[in-house]
């Protein structure tokens, strides 16, 4: 909504703009009226609105034509006084002043104007023969204002000199303004417009708590206490449903308003004059004046200092979960397609796409409940402004009487005071997988999904980064993101090697591979605090020739990192697990990565509870593959 409204009042010399003004500001008629009013501004707390309102008055005998453009440029809505007793200045209406304020200019939409038959009381009866037909011609004349004006005041035109209706003029020039009937509502086809049709089906389907299409009385009160601060009397209701259902046909179903009720009443409230109510409901669900989501509704103000991550809260998976319980309809704690759809209806277009089920488990096509809380958690990670836009368009400042979605997000603390207390509490923690191309690093990340091999998945070059599971560490639950990295690209200018933990890996069938991973190692995290794991994939594969160097055993143990882990994805599925979790601990206690983290005793005390086989995390490569050539 505009933060203040600048009133322009144009017409014949004589009809008594300054009048109209002077009277307002001095509640009297002036005794001397100048040739023209200085700019008044009315302070906010004095109008109904509460917001400033500046009446901006025009004299054509001392000011330019080039001085009225500019005014008429600046305006937001313009009051067109006319004389009553003479003809002549309602047909300037039509003939010189409306073409001179939007008929040389290409603003859109045009500037509103008022009509305002003023010296009433030189003229018995109404002037409204004559200015209906100027009505009908521009479209921009506010219709509903002008109707709330002559019919509710019983067709009594304004008198600067009786001190009738003046309040009243600016009161709906103001309106005019902020509460605009041209966005919403079409005269000549009587009905809404699209833009505005397709806001409020957007409303009535958040509104819609149980997804059956039609508003019951409690999802009707919940709405109007959201909007406007208090339920409606009981039956105050039934009025409501009655109104619709002698209008339409389908309005109301089984005792519940439908959408089609919903946009008529919507309707009735602009054609009566009382588009403020629309526009409350607009504005409350975050619509500006162009009906667009506004960006400070979508993307509130939130500071994320350097080095601390973002996470939603319990209040926002609490609502995120309601979200999902909402449209799964058959309720077997998971989202088809079609229910997926249904969620996504709300949004202009599909927020995630077809890579999701690359990036979290799914089941035969349907997202799990796990599953989309991995992606919330995923995207809340690695871009909260598109994380608050997901919640805004789902109406969690609205449903969840918030001032912004902000309040689902924690922003962590600081990275380096993790370090520095050895432990951190974050839930959220970033795994970078590096090594050269073909060592294994995608079947590394869908392995961490729960797909092996034989599922018939293919692994392409579109596949996605991101991988992102729950882990158990220490007893607690850990949202792990596994992010795919070509060491290449680490050892390119300015390349971004942050993460809580590095997943460093080769192949073990081609050992050479391992030289990626030194350099990496040696340029990004040996003389800093991010604990690393080395990982020999395709453990089942024999082993390769190791060429000249140092073998990744004798790295490590040069360089306090612990043992490289075993991984394969034909092997077992606990040491798959296991590595995960390795992981997983390595980022939540960093302190004890540069250590003898190797120790069997550390990880089988504090990370491998939830894993059946946790012996396995601390097998020796040479021992695996002994036992893969057992088998």
């Amino acid at each position: 909504m505009k933060r203040d409204v600048r009133i322009l009042l144009l017409g014949e010399a004589q009809v008594g703009k300054t009048s109209l003004i002077l009277s307002l500001v001095g509640e009297e008629f002036p005794a001397e009226v100048p040739p023209r009013a200085e700019e008044i501004t009315i302070p906010a707390d004095v109008t109904p609105e509460k917001v400033p309102t500046h009446i901006v008055d025009y004299s054509e005998a001392e000011q330019t034509a080039e001085e009225l453009r500019a005014e008429i440029l600046k305006a937001n809505v313009v009051c067109m006084v006319y004389d009553m007793s003479e003809e002549a200045t309602i047909e300037k209406i039509r003939t010189k002043w409306i073409p001179l304020v939007n008929g040389e200019t290409d603003r859109d939409p045009r500037v509103p104007i008022i009509l305002v038959g003023n010296k009433s009381d030189l003229r018995p009866g109404s002037s409204m023969e004559a200015v209906l037909p100027i009505m009908s011609q521009f479209p921009e004349i506010e219709t509903c204002v002008e109707a709330h004006l002559w019919v509710c005041f019983h067709g009594h035109q304004c008198s600067a000199k009786n001190l009738r209706n003046i309040s009243e003029l600016f009161y709906y020039a103001q309106k005019a303004v902020l509460h605009p009937t041209a966005p919403l509502y079409n005269p000549e086809a009587k009905q809404l417009r699209p833009a505005c049709a397709q806001a409020l089906t957007r409303i009535f389907r958040l509104s819609d708590r149980d997804l059956d299409q039609a508003l019951s009385d409690e999802e009707l009160n919940a709405f109007q206490k959201s909007c406007f601060g208090h339920p409606l009397a009981p039956q105050a209701l039934e009025d409501v449903k009655m109104v619709v259902r002698k209008n339409v046909a389908g309005g109301v179903r089984d005792n519940r308003l439908t959408l089609d009720g919903f946009l008529f009443l919507n309707t009735l409230f602009i054609q009566r004059g009382r588009h403020e109510t629309t526009w409350t409901i607009l504005r409350r669900f975050g619509y500006g004046d162009a009906l667009e989501l506004t960006p400070d509704y979508l993307v509130p103000p939130l500071h994320v200092p350097p080095g601390c991550s973002t996470e939603l809260n319990h209040f926002g998976y609490q609502f995120v979960q309601r979200v999902f319980e909402k449209h799964d309809r058959d309720r077997d704690g998971s989202l088809s397609p079609a229910e997926l759809e249904s969620l996504f209806s709300v949004f202009p277009t599909a927020p995630w796409g077809p890579w999701l089920p690359r990036e979290v488990c799914t089941e035969a096509g349907r997202l799990s409940l796990h599953g989309y809380l991995c992606q919330w958690t995923l995207v809340t990670y690695l871009d909260v402004r598109r994380c608050l836009e997901h919640l805004g368009y789902l109406g969690y400042p609205t449903l969840c009487e918030q001032d912004s979605q902000a309040h689902a997000i924690t922003v962590t603390r600081e990275k380096r005071l993790d370090q520095e207390k050895g432990q951190t509490q974050r839930n959220v923690l970033l795994c970078k997988v590096v090594g050269a191309r073909g060592v294994g690093k995608s079947a590394f990340l869908q392995a961490f999904l729960g797909r092996g091999l034989g599922d018939g998945r293919e692994l392409a070059e579109e596949c996605p980064i991101y991988a992102i599971n729950t882990v158990q560490v220490n007893g607690q639950e850990k949202y792990l993101i596994l992010c795919e990295v070509s060491a290449d690209s680490l050892l390119a200018p300015a390349p971004d090697a942050a993460c809580d933990v590095a997943c460093l890996m080769f192949d073990g069938s081609n050992p050479g591979s391992f030289a990626l991973c030194a350099r990496v190692y040696k340029r990004h995290y040996m003389d800093g605090q991010t604990p690393c794991l080395v990982v020999s994939s395709k453990a089942d594969l024999p082993a390769g020739s190791m060429p000249p160097g140092l073998a990744p055993a004798e790295f490590c143990r040069r360089h306090r990192l612990p043992a490289p882990a075993a991984f394969s994805r034909v092997g077992p599925a606990g040491l798959s697990a296991a590595v995960f979790t390795r992981l997983a601990a390595m980022a939540a206690f960093p302190y004890l990565a540069h250590g003898e983290l190797h120790a069997t005793s550390f990880w089988l005390r504090v990370t491998l509870g939830a894993v059946g086989l946790a012996v396995t995390a601390v097998l020796s490569i040479s021992l695996y593959r002994a036992l893969v050539k057992s088998r």
